[in-house]
């Protein structure tokens, strides 16, 4: 088994290599984007609330018919909690899921005039919503900058030496000090999209990668 090696994170060369890594992968993927499908701020926030420990194509399979259904929070609020978990059941723990996105719904109607917020602090008031679903949200549904620590953000991140820590929310506070604010939701969907395209967890394509140069841990499995 190979031994892990701990990269050292110097805050101020990861605020740099991120200067030099993040043009090369707008040109790498110029279409870079949020890959849930959804038409208004209620659809992503359902979707990403289904999108927990499920993959983004299972989603957009269920919410094709989902949001023909349900179409408004009332839609949502006036329907029993076991239609809702026999509606989302393949996108798995459908039992909290549908409860979430009930209270969800009601929430929404009862405090915020049946629209979905667009603060941080409003949107984590809602059941089943944590900062990351929050992120995205605010990002693609509002256009208000967020960082979105899903699997990929985190795995890249430590391979990137821009933060050591694991932990999603930590991990946003860490980069939210070295990636201008401007670009956090675009620095999420590229993070993204290289991850899965290039960067994957368990054999990253280290020879054919744009920013393999930039990386600490190119062509390093201790490192992985």
């Amino acid at each position: 088994m190979t031994k892990r090696i701990k990269i050292s994170i110097d805050k101020a060369e990861a605020a740099q290599r991120i200067k030099r890594i993040y043009p090369v992968l707008k040109e790498a993927y110029p279409n870079a984007t949020i890959a849930l499908k959804f038409v208004n701020p209620l659809e992503l926030l359902i979707a990403t609330i289904l999108s927990a420990q499920c993959t983004d194509k299972r989603v957009n399979m269920v919410t094709k018919d989902l949001f023909k259904k349900y179409k408004s929070p009332a839609d949502w609020i006036e329907t029993d909690v076991e239609e809702i978990q026999n509606d989302i059941r393949s996108t798995g723990f459908y039992r909290n899921k549908a409860i979430n996105i009930k209270g969800a719904c009601e929430k929404i109607v009862e405090d915020f005039n049946g629209k979905v917020p667009a603060t941080m602090e409003e949107l984590l008031t809602l059941p089943g919503v944590g900062r990351k679903t929050a992120n995205c949200v605010l990002g693609d549904a509002f256009g208000i900058p967020g960082i979105t620590c899903d699997t990929h953000v985190i795995r890249l991140s430590r391979r990137l030496a821009l933060s050591d820590n694991k932990d999603p929310v930590k991990l946003e506070f860490d980069l939210a000090e070295i990636v201008p604010k401007r670009n956090w939701t675009k620095f999420s969907h590229l993070i993204i999209t290289h991850g899965r395209t290039f960067c994957m967890a368990r054999k990253p394509n280290c020879p054919d990668c744009p920013i393999a140069k930039y990386c600490p841990a190119a062509n390093k499995p201790g490192l992985w």
